[in-house]
């Protein structure tokens, strides 16, 4: 069965995989969702027996169905390979009632890793089969993790650049570091006086700018995106929860079709709609339980239905999480709307024009999955030393909006399915956040001395992601206003 994509906004073209991943938006400015999402193809108990690449074959095949088997494998196993730190990719560990699932042994050390491993490969079969000439530009913004991972999987990748707008005061500095030393004559990172909504709507409007895409096809330039509203970067993060299922099963926590909760930190609504897919496909799930940090504007939304983004923005201590705009929110919106792109549309421009829109209450029925929670600075500081010291495992600051959110969950329902928390960054990422949570006495500790301190306490080796970066040199000291994105482009393009 061939699988198409379409716009959440109501354009009647569809377009196939592979054309999808190369335009990142659609021309109505909408997200691209499947015409229909596929069944897995394999039986649950199945699931068990499959690494971590199979997996990852048996999901996507299912989604880009213009891609031939051996593009698809050629694919994975360029992305799922010595770049991760552990064999198997990616990793269950038990604790404290829950399984946190790994997702940072990859070369940035964070989830991002899991999908934008492969999305550059992904990107350049795509222009092949479609006859692409044009070198691509990656245009992406980061809350500070998407960033480095986009950075790192397309630098001095052929026929592409990549361009990476970030919150200069809104990041952690190791994630600073990580980006501004990035290598690479594709590569170019740009910080905005701004926070991360400003950094996307900057380059939402560029991707809509059709006088800018004429202007850059006759350089022989073309625009596509690395951040989760490219369905290249959404499909992919599906395979990580199909695998986890199949871990419990494997682990004995689970019988194949036993209910599975996730609880995943979200901002941009990625990650977690990635596991609502999942649900769709067949895994068995029972709530998705997405968490926020002080930034609660998706908690208000499952709340009471309504999505305002008018309100204070707060820098926490889980930066990634900063965000007040949930881009891939648009695909839920669009599927309990039934699938209405009008109605997505107007609710859309409803939030672009006033900040605020409300769903209707029998699209708000359709949320019943999902739980939505979340966790103070200092819920998420002692959630970190709690886990410290009762476990001896070092979790990082959004994981800890998770388990964090997770325990009010439990204590509130009295549910006790077997739970996955989505953990989306090495402890080694946020090293200072982290250290002064376990231990006060660590306020004025430098980063070098953190880093040492955690993996004293930790026993767990410092990562490489980390020692590369400590005696790096600054490649990147690209800064503007929030409303100087599209200048920085037009010079770095020379347009």
């Amino acid at each position: 069965m061939d699988i198409l994509y379409k716009s959440t906004r109501g354009s009647k073209k569809t377009v196939t995989a592979s054309q999808a991943i190369l335009k990142g938006l659609a021309d109505d400015g909408g997200l691209y969702v499947p015409t229909e999402v596929p069944k897995l193809p394999v039986s649950l108990a199945s699931l068990k027996d499959m690494d971590y690449k199979q997996t990852a074959y048996m999901v996507m095949r299912e989604f880009l169905t213009d891609f031939s088997e051996d593009e698809l494998k050629d694919c994975i196993d360029k992305a799922y390979d010595s770049k991760f730190d552990i064999e198997e990719i990616t990793k269950i560990r038990e604790a404290d009632g829950a399984g946190y699932l790994e997702l940072f042994h990859g070369a940035t050390i964070a989830f991002k890793d899991m999908a934008l491993s492969i999305l550059p490969h992904l990107l350049t079969c795509a222009a092949k089969k479609n006859d692409v000439h044009d070198k691509i530009i990656i245009l992406t913004a980061t809350s500070g993790d998407t960033g480095k991972a986009a950075l790192s999987g397309f630098a001095d990748v052929e026929g592409t650049g990549i361009i990476v707008f970030y919150p200069k005061h809104g990041v952690s500095h190791i994630q600073e570091r990580q980006m501004i030393t990035q290598k690479g004559g594709n590569t170019y990172v740009v910080g905005i006086e701004g926070n991360f909504d400003d950094a996307q709507t900057g380059v939402k409007n560029m991707f809509g700018n059709s006088e800018l895409a004429e202007r850059m096809s006759e350089k022989g330039y073309r625009f596509s995106s690395a951040n989760s509203i490219n369905i290249g970067r959404l499909v992919p993060q599906i395979v990580y929860y199909v695998y986890a299922y199949g871990r419990l099963i494997k682990n004995g926590k689970l019988k194949p079709g036993d209910k599975v909760n996730y609880v995943v930190p979200t901002g941009n609504f990625g990650n977690i709609l990635a596991a609502y897919y999942a649900g769709r496909m067949g895994i068995p799930v029972g709530r998705l339980i997405c968490a926020s940090n002080e930034n609660k504007v998706l908690y208000d939304f499952f709340k009471s239905g309504t999505y305002d983004k008018n309100r204070e923005f707060i820098l926490t201590s889980s930066p990634s999480m900063d965000i007040l705009i949930s881009s891939n929110l648009e695909r839920l919106i669009y599927i309990i709307s039934g699938e209405d792109g009008e109605k997505t549309r107007a609710l859309m421009e409803s939030l672009s024009d006033a900040g605020i829109y409300s769903v209707t209450g029998e699209m708000k029925d359709k949320l019943s999955v999902f739980y939505g929670g979340y966790a103070s600075e200092a819920e998420t500081a002692s959630c970190i030393k709690d886990l410290y010291e009762k476990e001896g495992y070092v979790i990082d600051t959004h994981t800890a909006v998770a388990a964090s959110v997770y325990k009010k969950y439990r204590t509130e329902t009295g549910d006790d399915t077997p739970c996955v928390i989505a953990s989306t960054a090495s402890p080694y990422k946020f090293a200072g956040s982290v250290m002064r949570a376990i231990d006060k006495s660590y306020e004025s500790g430098d980063d070098d001395f953190l880093i040492n301190e955690l993996s004293r306490i930790s026993g767990v080796k410092i990562p490489k992601a980390i020692e590369e970066i400590r005696s790096a040199p600054v490649l990147h000291k690209r800064l503007c206003a929030k409303d100087g994105m599209q200048k920085e482009v037009e010079d770095i393009l020379g347009l």
